[in-house]
């Protein structure tokens, strides 16, 4: 079929589900940020007046490029039903910027302004790092096992996603559990709901309604949203420049924290990308790493700290059936929002547990993505992969008010925790090439994760030479054990072809 004979939609009615799932995967990010930069002692001029409005900026960018990226993928391929990937700010990259960039920046200086500043260095540098990064992007992913990338993905879907958001539906289970059931019939079940309400808009309303007529959320929380209504332009700044001459001054060991969250950054989206070519539609992953890397930018020129990327969504974008409709629609939607306190209002309105069961259903999508789309003898290496997840989860959740607990049930919680994306991946990765005998390259895996050890990348709290020597010394057993075998193999198909030969002559 020629490019002249597809006709790909703006919108469709699929759209409309996967916009309200996308924006409240947004939205429940612009909250926390929101609320605990105010909680730091922010002023509103600040949070509402140039972080969330330059934060909406970064998405809208990136949306719009998306949308126009599923176009090209459809007149390229010749089908209507490509999908556009989701788009945001990253959930794990934000927490570590607003507790190990913006905390540290704000106690050190005292001054709420230039900690604002140095985080927009921050986010700048990040997203130039990860434009460098997006070169290799291509060569990682045909050389990454499917299974372990995945699977550490999984992990997050499990865990961050899925389970934490599960959580979040049962503090309110009446409510929770009757969003969450509309959600499993509308868009698990695709049963029609009343008046053909698309489930994600459905369960939002009717769930809000529960909620302050059955006295679950109290009234007086409508006033509040109300009341940060106002307009907030969008704005170019050039603070982050500002802010770069001291972020290399007293505030440089932040650096240590920026380079490994922007690879992992850069990994998360290669594996969002990779779940969506499992799926069915192929996207560059070189390509998207620089647009995830330059919308940061854009957001950081725009007062926006935070760095962004493809949504872990795009699955469940994919499963309702969605095209390029919702990404474009969001983007404008976001921009309305943030510039007109839409977005503080909303999040003072609707309760957590009836925006968790959408995200919920994200997060459940992810993870059959990950066992769906690989052979059932790589299963073991998925399950593998998302387990760091897990002890990622307890030290980020428990670690800071219960140490003494976390540390008396494992001493291997929180070093497992660290840098838990890529130890998923080298753990996922060796049980692939082991389950296909390919011992060779389960060693340099090996040895791979022995380096990432060495400099702290994974299992070290910073970076830092020698800084998990234990974990270091015991890939590099592995790897040697894994390298025996390897050579054995070789010798021994040698050894058959030499008779072959022999008995050829």
């Amino acid at each position: 079929m020629s490019t002249n004979q597809i006709q790909y939609p703006w919108y469709k009615k699929e759209d409309t589900d996967a916009f309200f799932a996308l924006f409240q995967n947004n939205l429940a990010n612009f909250v926390i940020i929101a609320v605990t930069m105010l909680g730091m002692g922010f002023p509103t001029s600040i949070v509402f007046g140039k972080v969330i409005p330059g934060a909406a900026v970064a998405v809208i960018v990136g949306n719009l490029y998306y949308a126009f990226s599923a176009k090209r993928l459809a007149q390229k391929e010749g089908r209507t039903n490509v999908t556009a990937l989701s788009y945001g700010i990253s959930t794990p990259v934000m927490f570590v910027f607003l507790f190990g960039v913006l905390a540290p920046a704000n106690a050190l200086t005292g001054d709420p302004e230039l900690a604002w500043k140095i985080a927009l260095a921050a986010c700048l540098i990040s997203g130039f790092i990860e434009i460098i990064i997006s070169f290799t992007g291509t060569w990682v992913r045909n050389n990454i096992p499917r299974a372990a990338m995945l699977g550490a993905l999984a992990g997050v879907a499990l865990t961050f996603i899925a389970g934490e958001m599960l959580f979040r539906t049962f503090e309110m289970p009446v409510i929770g559990l009757f969003v969450l059931a509309v959600i499993l019939v509308g868009i698990i079940g695709k049963v029609a709901l009343p008046f053909k309400i698309p489930a994600s808009l459905f369960a939002i309303v009717i769930g809000t309604v529960l909620a302050f007529s059955l006295g679950y959320t109290e009234s007086s929380k409508i006033s509040e949203g109300l009341s940060n209504f106002g307009f907030y332009p969008l704005l170019p700044t050039f603070a982050a420049f500002e802010g770069i001459g001291l972020l290399f001054g007293t505030m440089i060991a932040l650096l240590a924290v920026i380079l490994p969250i922007t690879i992992y950054n850069a990994v998360e989206t290669m594996n969002n990308v990779e779940a969506m070519a499992a799926e069915g539609d192929s996207y560059d992953v070189r390509e998207c790493q620089a647009v995830d890397g330059a919308g940061t930018v854009i957001g950081a020129l725009f007062g926006g700290m935070f760095p962004t990327t493809v949504y872990i969504a795009s699955i469940g974008s994919k499963w309702m059936g969605a095209g390029r409709g919702y990404s474009i629609l969001n983007a404008i939607v976001f921009g309305f929002a943030a510039m007109f306190g839409v977005i503080a209002a909303l999040s003072a309105i609707i309760p957590i547990s009836v925006v968790a069961p959408i995200l919920v259903f994200v997060g459940v999508s992810m993870v059959s993505t990950a066992f769906q789309t690989n052979d059932t003898k790589y299963y073991p290496a998925v399950v593998l992969a998302m387990l760091p997840y897990l002890a990622n989860f307890i030290m980020t959740r428990f670690n800071n008010s219960a140490g003494e607990a976390v540390a008396n049930f494992s001493s291997a919680i929180v070093p497992l925790g660290q840098g838990a994306m890529f130890s998923g991946i080298i753990l996922g990765a060796i049980t692939v090439f082991i389950i296909d005998n390919n011992f060779k390259k389960a060693s340099i895996f090996s040895f791979i994760g022995a380096a990432l050890s060495y400099v702290g990348l994974i299992h070290a709290p910073s970076l830092a030479l020698n800084a998990a020597f234990d974990y270091m010394f015991g890939y590099i057993l592995i790897g040697i054990f894994f390298s025996m075998y390897a050579f054995k193999k070789h010798t021994n198909v040698n050894g058959q072809d030499l008779k072959s030969e022999k008995k050829a002559a």
